[in-house]
This record gives C-alpha cells, structure tokens and sequence, in this order.
C-alpha cells in the first residue's frame, strides 16, 4: 500500500510526474533581490586561539606553545578568516552549478563575515553573507552557498587543530528582500554581529 500525503502545498522544482524541472521567472519583473545568511562553526580552544586576535604578542626570541602551533600551521588566524571570505564570496558565483535547478543570476554585490564569537555552546567562527541581484528570483540560495563555502573552508583550515572537535551548523536565512515572501527573522540584530 503507498501512502500519500495530501498537501495544498506543492514543490515547484517538480512537474505532474515528478520529474525535475527549473522554476519559469520568465513573467516576473527584475527588482532588486537582497538575502541574508548566517552560520556557525563551533571549534576547540586551540584552533579559538589561533583565530582570534590575540591581545599580547610573546617577548621576540620566546615562542610559547600557542605561536609554536600558529607557525606550524603557516601563519596567522586572520588569514584563516581572509581566504575563508574569499571561498564563501567565489561560492556565490558557483550556486548554479552547485545547486542543479537554480537559476544563474548576475550578482551586484557579495559580502561575507566572519567573526570569532563565544557563546553558550562554546568557541565557535559566525558567518554572514548578504547577497544582492537585480533578478526575477531571490539570492537565498547565493547566501546559504556562500556561507556553506566559508564554513568548510575554515573547516578544512583547522582541521590539523580542531580535527573531530569541529561542527558546522545554524546555517539559516534570516533575512530576504525584493520578492513576493519578504522577511527579516524577529531580533536579526542580535544574530549578526
């Protein structure tokens, strides 16, 4: 017996048979599309150290356990930060590819954050991205892209450090702007850092 559930709701990147398809935008008009994404990845003290600014440097000639680890792993945390940026923003420009039915959209702008917090559940890297268009569909998927990017560069960057210690996870949009379903999730201002 197959059970079927019976919805008012459909999925739009299926047809009758339940083959895939793309989403026709072919009668929207251009506006300008605006998304906002965030992320977390949560990390052990160590790699926490090595990414966050550090506040005093070591006396010159004496390396404590701390820089020894930051050498040996080539360099400093913001760097870290730096190239997970660049990912996250190059991420963007690859959602179509990524994502099979997305549409390819020109982007105007891309910005991506990463800021080292400390919360309830420990050390942790956030992420944002605020993705803009002028498009007939919205740049959601451009902005969980371009965080997803960023959090696993970082991932792949820690790992001699943080290794099983890491998890990826809050990956969420929190604001959309520019279409028919707008929204900035209820305290966005405390989210984003």
């Amino acid at each position: 017996m197959q059970l079927r559930l019976l919805s008012t709701h459909s999925l739009t990147h299926l047809d009758e048979a339940g083959s895939p398809k793309m989403v026709d935008v072919s009668e929207k008009e251009i506006t300008i599309r605006k998304a906002t994404a965030i992320g977390t990845i949560y990390i052990n003290d160590t790699a926490y150290s090595l990414v966050a600014e550090q506040a005093s440097e070591p006396p010159k000639g004496q390396l404590n356990a701390l820089e020894k680890v930051r050498a040996k792993a080539g360099g400093s945390g913001k760097n870290v930060l730096t190239i997970a940026q660049l990912a996250g923003i190059l991420g963007t420009k690859y959602t179509a590819q990524l994502i099979p039915l997305c549409h390819t959209l020109p982007l105007s702008n891309v910005d991506v954050s990463l800021i080292p917090i400390e919360n309830d559940l420990g050390k942790a890297i956030r992420c944002v991205a605020t993705v803009k268009a002028e498009a007939k569909t919205g740049v959601e998927m451009e902005a969980l892209t371009a965080v997803s990017v960023a959090l696993l560069t970082v991932w792949d960057m820690l790992k001699a450090v943080a290794g099983q210690d890491m998890r990826i996870g809050d990956i969420k949009v929190v604001s959309k702007e520019g279409g028919k379903s707008n929204f900035a999730q209820k305290d966005v201002d405390r989210i984003l850092p």
